[in-house]
């Protein structure tokens, strides 16, 4: 770089100084000269030091003349040097502003009068730099007309530095006051200690918590907010976390407003003396970890009353919860939970016991069920076990990485539900191949459900029923089939009778293809309506027949009626006629008659006596069966009257070679018909001597007990078999096609059931081949 000629002047008075005095020395000491080399090398060193130094000198003379060396030029943004001060305004390009200028020219024009030195910072326009300007009066060796000497500093790195430090101390205040604002808005107690554990600094919260009126009471009367415990007090924990250099975290209780609260405090050492603290109120948080472990114990204990097997593992995998019917679903032992059993430990135990799916690879198994620990997925798998039990199996994933295993013994559903198919399957087959057609509606009037023979029944198509079409639209569709299309309002009553009004309902209808159809409707429990119709049209004409033939039968009976009674004037007239007749031959009436004609005349009487019994016989048992049969009942001493009829039979008994036992109280009797109940014990005395050979023996026992009678007839004969009783109770009966009668052999034992059965009582035969037999009469 060229030097400037002010400074070249400067710098060679400063040598040409220096080389006088090195002449003077030279020329008075010759011997010196040694000396006065070593000041030149000085002179140039002092010169190439000032060329070098971070200072570049700036000479104003009095005139305005500036001398200074070029470099100068380029702190101040300019190309040269100018010669005068008032030359340093560059027009905006370089060099100074105005502003700058007439500071910088108002204090040399100050120092050049005044010798007061000054000192100012100017940043140049045309350049980056930072100009620190020193201005003193210039020494009259350098400038002997009063010039000002500045020196100038580059100072545009301490400028930086300066500049970042104030930002910095402008943010640290920000960021302070910041903290301070933030720390006093604080919702929870903040304070801070000095080194000698002293409140200095508490917040609006701190002063709130213990009740007093300011900070600086609270600072001035070191009111604590936490109480001591175990003796040691809140400034002793400082102490404590002060020495140890960390913080010291604990839960405290403390007195709130007049209230018991949890706090969290922390004593938090402090880069320095100092500790500051902080207390966080968890009372919330206790309160809600207290309802959480009575809402775990609850649910825990509520799992336990459930029939489904629940267990729960932590993120780790080890069961922390199971109850009681997961226990007994995989027959685990009951310390499995204090044990902290991991999950593949539990799926081997249970392997063990035979309580998991038989699989052909249980590590590779076991490890894809662990798997379920890894998803957020539920999982859900069917677990047929070999003793034919069947587990349904949810897994369920927990946020914090664990599961929940459910286990659910579905076997007795899977067996219900089979049954529920198959009782649905059977429910299904009988309502098709029922005789009578089904439908079941709806509460909301659908058809729900039908049989085959429901379509059929009305006529219909079954397509028309495959969309369960409602109620409406149905009866629609069968008012097309019925004769009188209005009767379809009672089909519509019938089926919002079961189906609204729960209650049951008949009715029947006439279709116009001449069919009739006889419908009901059932409430059913589950709120539906079951309607049921059958084809009575068959039935119908089978009821119009039967009521021809009642009718037939009714007209039957009245000649019946006029014919026995006709009868029984025209059989006993003729008979009574003839056995009158015979009796007057027989006394001589009509003249003596020989021996022969008196043997013809008695035989003629004995004949007209027995066709007589006969013919009342025939007679009484008609009366019996048409329910035409006369009673006139009166009170009878039973053993007189047994002892008249079986004295009218003693000739036939003896002549029998027969012995007859009659056995009964006097003071017996009956209320019943003499006539008839006589003819009935007769007829059956009758029988038991014609079947009791000689020598036998026959029986006849009256007893009374609790207002019944019994009167037995028993004999020692050869007895009957269940057939020939059969055919002995048999007495005349219409034919088969009610237009005729048919006859069965004797009368005997027909007539006396009928006589008996007329009384209100009834004949029981008890008999035996080989053994006789016995008639019991029970009367009432």
């Amino acid at each position: 770089m060229t030097d400037s000629p002010a400074l070249m002047v400067i710098i060679g008075l400063l040598l040409a100084a220096w080389t006088a005095v090195a002449g003077w020395f030279m020329l008075r000491a010759s011997a010196r000269s040694k000396g006065t080399e070593t000041i030149r090398r000085s002179a140039r060193r002092l010169s190439r030091m000032i060329e070098e130094s971070p200072a570049v000198p700036l000479l104003v003379r009095a005139d305005g003349r500036i001398e200074a060396p070029e470099r100068l030029a380029g702190w101040f943004g300019l190309d040269r040097m100018p010669e005068y001060l008032s030359e340093l305004s560059g027009g905006g390009d370089g060099g100074l502003d105005d502003a700058q200028l007439e500071t910088l020219t108002g204090h040399v024009r100050r120092t050049q009068k005044t010798a007061a030195s000054f000192t100012m910072t100017l940043a140049p326009l045309g350049s980056r730099k930072a100009l620190t300007l020193r201005g003193t009066l210039a020494d009259p060796s350098v400038s002997p007309a009063g010039a000002a000497l500045i020196w100038v500093f580059d100072f545009t790195e301490s400028e930086g530095e300066l500049s970042a430090l104030r930002e910095q101390a402008a943010s640290a205040r920000e960021d302070f006051g910041a903290l301070v604002g933030l720390i006093e808005a604080a919702p929870m107690p903040m304070w801070f200690r000095g080194a000698d554990m002293q409140l200095r600094l508490v917040n609006r919260a701190y002063v709130s918590a213990v009740g007093s009126d300011s900070p600086d009471t609270v600072v001035r009367e070191q009111i604590e907010l936490v109480e001591s415990m175990d003796g040691v007090s809140a400034s002793e924990v400082a102490q404590q976390a002060g020495e140890r250099r960390k913080a010291i975290e604990r839960v405290v209780t403390t007195t709130i407003d007049g209230e018991r609260r949890s706090l969290r405090v922390t004593d938090l050492p402090l880069i320095g003396d100092g500790i500051a603290g902080y207390a966080v109120d968890i009372e919330e948080m206790e309160e809600q970890a207290r309802e959480f472990r009575a809402f775990r114990e609850a649910q825990r204990s509520m799992l336990d009353q459930l029939s489904i097997g629940v267990a729960q593992f932590d993120a780790n995998r080890r069961m922390t919860f199971a109850n009681q019917p997961f226990h007994r679903v995989f027959g685990l032992p009951p310390g499995i939970v204090g044990e902290r059993t991991t999950f593949e430990q539990m799926l081997m135990a249970a392997r063990e016991n035979g309580r998991i799916p038989e699989v052909r690879d249980f590590p590779n198994w076991r490890q894809e069920v662990a798997g379920w620990f890894l998803t957020d997925e539920t999982h859900e798998e069917n677990w047929p076990l070999p003793d034919s039990t069947h587990l349904r199996i949810l897994g369920q994933p927990l946020p914090d990485g664990g599961l929940v295993f459910i286990a659910e013994d579905r076997t007795e559903q899977l067996a219900l539900s089979a049954t529920r198919d198959t009782l649905l399957r059977t429910r299904t087959a009988t309502f098709d191949n029922l005789f009578e057609a089904l439908a079941v509606f709806a509460p909301d009037g659908h058809l729900e459900l039908w049989n085959r023979s429901f379509a059929g029944a009305w006529g219909l198509e079954e397509e028309a029923l495959d969309g369960h079409p409602q109620a409406e639209d149905l009866l629609e569709a069968i008012a097309k089939k019925l004769a009188d299309p209005k009767e379809v309002a009672a089909i519509n009553h019938v089926i919002r009778a079961a189906t609204l009004d729960r209650r049951k309902q008949r009715g029947t209808v006439k279709l116009a293809d001449g069919r009739t159809l006889d419908f009901a409707s059932v409430p059913l429990p589950d709120g539906n309506g079951l309607i049921t119709v059958l084809d009575i049209t068959a039935s119908r004409q089978a009821e119009e027949a039967l009521r021809e033939r009642n009718r037939a039968l009714e007209e039957a009976d009245a000649v019946t009626t006029r014919f026995l009674a006709n009868m029984s004037y025209e059989f006993r007239t003729p008979l009574t006629s003839i056995g009158g007749f015979a009796e007057l031959l027989t006394s001589g009436v009509a003249g003596e008659l020989s021996p022969q004609a008196k043997d013809y005349a008695q035989a003629i009487a004995q004949s007209v006596s027995k066709l007589t019994e006969q013919v009342e016989n025939v007679l009484d048992l008609s009366q019996s069966e048409a329910g035409l049969m006369p009673l006139t009942k009166q009170k009878i001493a039973l053993l007189p009257f047994v002892t008249e009829i079986v004295r009218k039979r003693e000739d036939a008994i003896t002549a029998g070679g027969l012995t007859l036992d009659l056995r009964s109280d006097p003071d017996k009797s009956v209320s019943a018909d003499p006539q008839q109940l006589r003819r009935a014990i007769a007829h059956l005395l009758d029988n038991a001597i014609r079947a009791t050979p000689s020598g036998g023996k026959i029986t006849v026992e009256i007893r009374q007990k609790k207002d019944v009678t019994r009167i037995s007839i028993s004999d020692t004969g050869k007895g009957m078999s269940h057939h020939d009783m059969a055919r002995a109770l048999e007495g005349i009966r219409p034919t088969a096609d009610g237009r005729g009668i048919e006859r069965r052999q004797g009368l005997g034992i027909p007539l006396a059931r009928q006589l008996i059965e007329a009384h209100g009582g009834t004949l029981e035969l008890q008999s035996r081949r080989g053994s006789g037999t016995m008639a019991v009469i029970v009367l009432p």
